[in-house]
């Protein structure tokens, strides 16, 4: 008997000793256990007394009791829509944590040569560079008339520099073969020799054949001369256009030697030709085939073949328009 009433002493303590005091929204408090097996979307069940419940709301049970819930992994899915979040656990919550990202270290501080020659890219720039000046020298050179080593080699000393110096200077035109042919001298007037009387006493007779410079008005004479002296003179004269005067260039091509265009050449220029002068040597050619922006194509006779010849403008030093028999 006395162990009976000892056990129900001990399962009332142990009922008191699990049950708690909630507070309530409308300011009362609930005493009593709650139980988690009963939770539902609406609220749950507190067991107040022996074999008494009561049905409380979420929305009834103070923030401190709702987060007290939340700990609880059976009731956290339905108190946590009723816990209010303060402004400093929302800014805890969506604080955003910024890292910094991995950064590259600068070089150190250098002048532009000594940044370009420290890569091998920059080196190759450099070599670039340099043998386009080399480059630039030898079109001076051809443009101006100079020597290409000369040019060449003061580019190569002098960067940038040289090209500037020769470009500066004049073109260099040379004498014409005409102009540098000396002058002919002038043919002695024919005058009639003196005769002299043969000595006294001699057997000969006179002889007016034998004086210098005096044909007999009865000789004969080849008429291939006359008919070669007489067309000689009447050969046009030569026109010669110098570099440094001219512009050698398509229009200037186009312009001056239109009739050396065409397939059938005109009367007044079919027997003239064009002889053109270039660092390569020299050309003579009765048509130009084709032109283009920096060269054209020279039709010259090779024995008894022609064959097309490709000269380029900047390599043109003199042309001379002329008869295909003057010399």
């Amino acid at each position: 008997m006395y162990f009976i009433i000892g056990l129900l002493l001990c399962g009332l303590v142990g009922g008191m000793a699990r049950a708690e005091t909630y507070k309530l929204a409308d300011g009362q408090d609930l005493v009593g256990e709650v139980l988690p097996s009963s939770a539902t979307d609406q609220g749950v069940e507190v067991k107040v007394a022996e074999g008494e419940y009561k049905k409380v709301a979420w929305g009834s049970f103070s923030q401190e009791d709702l987060k007290r819930f939340s700990r609880n992994s059976k009731l956290e899915a339905f108190v946590e829509p009723f816990i209010e979040v303060t402004v400093q656990e929302k800014l805890k919550r969506t604080e955003v944590n910024i890292k910094e990202p991995a950064r590259l270290e600068l070089p150190a501080r250098r002048s532009l040569l000594g940044a370009i020659c420290s890569s091998g890219l920059g080196l190759l720039i450099l070599l670039c560079l340099y043998a386009a000046n080399v480059y630039a020298g030898y079109e001076v050179a051809i443009f101006r008339a100079q020597p290409v080593p000369l040019v060449c080699g003061v580019a190569a000393v002098l960067p940038v520099a040289g090209p500037i110096i020769f470009l500066s200077m004049k073109t260099r035109i040379e004498p014409s073969e005409q102009s540098a042919a000396p002058a002919p001298e002038a043919a002695p007037e024919n005058k009639p020799a003196a005769v002299t009387a043969p000595a006294a006493g001699g057997t000969d007779e006179l002889n007016p054949m034998q004086a210098d410079g005096v044909a007999h008005p009865s000789a004969l004479k080849l008429a291939h001369q006359d008919s070669e002296r007489d067309q000689k003179a009447s050969l046009p004269p030569a026109t010669t256009f110098q570099r440094g005067q001219f512009t050698f260039n398509r229009r200037f091509f186009e312009t001056k030697f239109s009739g050396f265009f065409g397939v059938v050449r005109r009367d007044a220029e079919k027997d003239m030709v064009l002889v053109i002068k270039s660092t390569r040597g020299e050309y003579v050619g009765q048509r130009i085939s084709r032109i283009a922006a920096n060269d054209l194509h020279l039709q010259v006779q090779r024995g008894p073949a022609s064959e097309e010849v490709v000269i380029p403008f900047q390599e043109i030093q003199q042309i001379q328009l002329r008869h295909k028999d003057a010399k």
